[in-house]
């Protein structure tokens, strides 16, 4: 679902990330942590095309990231879900709006984009927010918004960024059991992270990430 076969990426001059390999399955719910600045953040922009590889290659739900053309991204992001840790909500659109937007890129009905928004919002248990704007939630639902938005499209991959770091631990905990449901149906996820705590005792896939590769890939 997800390779890196030796990629390194440089900012100007310096190195982020050299010769990185690995491989998550399809399906697989996983973990990338590691010191701030080691390339967490850097590692997911070249998943979903924001950042192009300098070397190696990198291959996400059957694409082949380093040669995709501009215009051909957008249909590689309708595979890739996003989940940013600072919302990125617009203010001044409702939660239904937010969400339909990554909809209504795609020209669909009207019609189409209620049904699909409605049942992701009932999946996130916001249905009953659905009118609200963003500034008058609590950061947990406001991250239930951002997760809804990234689902709506049905990708295949979700990639998920410090998407606890601005929470409480109870809404971190409903946070992560959220992720859990939506891999246990089939989607991919990945997440980064500095938190231990999320990934400790998971039994899932950890990779750590220091000195610009992974220096040690774990069951947490």
């Amino acid at each position: 679902m997800i390779e890196f076969a030796n990629v390194t990426k440089y900012y100007e001059d310096d190195v982020v990330l050299r010769d990185l390999t690995f491989t998550i399955d399809k399906g697989e719910l996983s973990f990338i942590t590691g010191p701030s600045g080691a390339g967490k953040s850097t590692l997911l922009k070249l998943i979903y095309c924001e950042e192009r590889p300098d070397k190696g290659q990198i291959i996400v739900a059957g694409w082949d990231v380093g040669k995709l053309k501009q215009r051909t991204i957008p249909f590689l992001r309708r595979n890739v879900g996003i989940v940013f840790q600072d919302f990125r909500l617009l203010p001044n659109k409702t939660v239904f709006d937010n969400i339909a937007l990554a909809l209504r890129v795609h020209y669909m009905s009207a019609q189409a984009i209620r049904g699909d928004v409605n049942a992701v919002l009932k999946e996130v248990k916001l249905s009953h927010k659905a009118n609200t704007y963003p500034p008058h939630l609590s950061g947990g639902e406001q991250q239930r918004v951002v997760i809804a938005r990234a689902m709506v499209s049905k990708p295949t991959v979700l990639l998920a960024d410090e998407p606890t770091g601005n929470l409480d631990l109870d809404n971190a905990n409903a946070i992560m059991a959220l992720f859990r449901e939506i891999n246990a149906r089939g989607t991919t996820v990945l997440i980064a992270t500095h938190n231990h705590d999320l990934f400790h005792g998971t039994g899932r896939r950890v990779f750590f990430i220091k000195n610009h590769n992974i220096e040690k890939d774990i069951i947490g």
